[in-house]
């Protein structure tokens, strides 16, 4: 990306858009009941708050009925038809892990099989986008939290901490290249999650081989644990490396969300925000998600 003269001037910039990422499949009602939607018609309603408070892209996982994470992708089709027929105009981006928590406790969390992952194109009503990683790759999205992050929360107990330290992406070559067909035979936009370079890299040799899609949208996932840290140097070389012309969202995790949010706004970027990425106020006073 070019920043040329007036580049930082907002009537030079992309409008901006902001992600709500307001469902949190790492977390359990328990964590935060005043904000953690768990009926169907409580997370439909999520979606209305959000769009109202300014979102244009809705990141979408579905809990059960219990509050866990569901991988059944009739809860998806469910919330997606009630999310279209209450806010139309909203973008409506599938989380492309499945809610990846773990089936039980102890246990690593782990994504779907390949072939279950592929019915994500054949979600009804069809989504607007579905995200993809690049690369198999650590998934560590732990490793960057303190324990004041996760003190208070499930994510505090030994099994659950393990699980979710030991997670990884499972995103072959193959498998990625198969993904990005189906989607785009269904007419969903792929919006790849990348950790690093390597992966935007990955993907610009599938660019120009044809066998991905474009434009380019994308989001630099800040996270640690496999993934880039949130710091200057590290955005700084992402943001020269995406082509002009990139749609790029910034996503970190827990404290980092404000701050590179604030970088990311001044440098005419796009944000993503919600309990998926950070439960708490910057003085970890209060936890903080509530769209309204």
């Amino acid at each position: 990306m070019d920043f040329i003269d007036g580049s930082m001037f907002p009537e030079n910039q992309q409008k901006l858009v902001i992600t709500a990422a307001p469902y949190g499949p790492e977390w359990i009602p328990s964590d935060f009941p005043e904000d953690i939607p768990v009926t169907m018609e409580q997370q439909i309603q999520k979606a209305v708050d959000c769009y109202n408070a300014g979102a244009t892209v809705l990141h979408v996982h579905v809990r059960e009925v219990d509050g866990k994470g569901s991988k059944r992708l009739s809860k998806f089709n469910e919330l997606l038809a009630g999310i279209r027929a209450r806010v139309p105009d909203m973008i409506l981006q599938v989380g492309g892990s499945i809610s990846f928590a773990p089936e039980t406790e102890g246990d690593v969390a782990k994504w779907l099989s390949d072939d279950t992952r592929h019915m994500l194109a054949e979600l009804k009503p069809t989504p607007d986008q579905v995200t993809i990683a690049i690369n198999t790759n650590q998934m560590n999205v732990v490793e960057q939290m303190c324990a004041a992050d996760v003190a208070g929360t499930s994510l505090a107990e030994p099994a659950n901490y393990r699980a979710y330290r030991e997670m990884t992406i499972p995103a072959g070559p193959e498998w990625v290249e198969e993904h990005i067909r189906r989607l785009s035979i269904n007419g969903i936009q792929t919006h790849f999650q990348l950790a690093n370079i390597a992966q935007l890299e990955t993907v610009e040799r599938m660019m120009r081989r044809g066998s991905c899609n474009v434009p380019l949208i994308l989001t630099w996932v800040a996270i640690g644990g496999g993934f880039e840290a949130p710091n200057l140097y590290n955005l700084a070389n992402f943001v020269r490396a995406c082509p002009n012309g990139s749609v790029l969202t910034l996503e970190t995790s827990m404290l980092n969300v404000l701050p590179l949010n604030m970088m990311a706004i001044a440098m005419g970027l796009h944000v993503r925000c919600g309990i998926e990425d950070n439960l708490w106020a910057q003085r970890r006073d209060r936890k903080i998600g509530r769209a309204s």
